[in-house]
């Protein structure tokens, strides 16, 4: 089912990353900077980060997990104190813009400023440039990947094509691909916020759980890599956070899983490559550079 299985450490049957996006009001000052002042009940909503969080560390900290939070780098400002507690447990901070601005919305020149700025920030509070990214709302751009290499980011971590890691080529050298699914991302399945226009209809727990676990059960009996993208005021809701032991559970029961944060997935990745062991698939970007010659005039 999967051409080129990734050898995974000590003969492990997939690797497991729980990340989080730790996007908190972000989201609502650049949607809404002119109304986001009197968006309350939606600010509230959004700030449930400072409660779940700590929660999903404990529950990490619980099972002896170190995992990937992707923040971006004005939460870090603004929100600087959750951070260090994430950090003090030892987890990975990634780059997840800087006020969660879309990349494919920018020109190229702008999508290097806010990506630079984001590294930058990262680096003075933590002490260590960022080696990962995932691209906000997964609008990756036709640029992402050549600013990306550029900035020497290893890993992204946006997109879907495929069930196990891959190269993405660029004209500035190759940045590894970590792909996940929509399906493996809480808002499908949990939000339900009208003043943001997400109005999907919300499954129980057990429902989300069930498609995330059917993923893993997938990647597990044929050696591909799992990852979560889900939010701390989604899926860190007390009835939703009372699913995730179990699945940790579920998961170490099943046995020869690898939990690892994306950095240690990708670093793995790399060294395979460079071994010889493994030979992803590449993709060389951008796919295009304007209009296919079918769709350019005369039609």
């Amino acid at each position: 089912m999967i051409k080129n299985p990734v050898p995974w450490p000590n003969g492990k049957k997939c690797a497991v990353a729980i990340t989080f996006d730790m996007d908190s009001d972000s989201i609502l000052h650049l949607d809404y900077p002119d109304d986001a002042q009197n968006m309350v009940n939606t600010f509230s909503w959004l700030q449930y980060d400072q409660v779940a969080i700590p929660r999903i560390l404990d529950i990490f900290k619980k099972y002896n997990l170190k995992q990937t939070f992707f923040v971006p780098a004005w939460c870090i400002e603004k929100y600087p104190k959750t951070v260090e507690l994430i950090l003090e447990d030892g987890h990975e901070i990634a780059q997840h813009g800087y006020l969660h601005e879309h990349p494919n919305k920018l020109t190229k020149e702008e999508e290097h400023y806010w990506l630079q700025r984001s590294i930058n920030v990262i680096e003075e509070f933590t002490g260590k440039k960022p080696i990962g990214s995932r691209a906000p709302s997964y609008k990756f751009s036709k640029y992402s990947a050549e600013l990306l290499a550029k900035e020497g980011i290893i890993y992204d971590s946006s997109l879907m094509g495929d069930d196990v890691p891959y190269i993405l080529k660029t004209e500035q050298g190759n940045v590894i691909e970590l792909p996940t699914d929509i399906s493996m991302d809480d808002w499908p399945h949990n939000t339900h916020n009208a003043e943001l226009g997400k109005v999907m209809p919300i499954k129980s727990p057990k429902e989300a759980m069930e498609i995330y676990l059917s993923h893993f059960d997938a990647m597990w009996e044929y050696g591909g890599l799992w990852v979560s993208v889900w939010h701390p005021f989604v899926t860190g809701r007390l009835p939703r956070a009372m699913t995730i032991p179990k699945m940790i559970e579920y998961m170490m029961d099943k046995g020869d899983v690898w939990f690892a944060t994306l950095e240690e997935i990708a670093l793995h990745i790399q060294k395979c490559i460079d071994n010889g062991i493994y030979k992803p698939r590449v993709d060389k970007l951008p796919y295009y550079n304007g209009r296919i010659p079918e769709m350019r005039p005369p039609y």
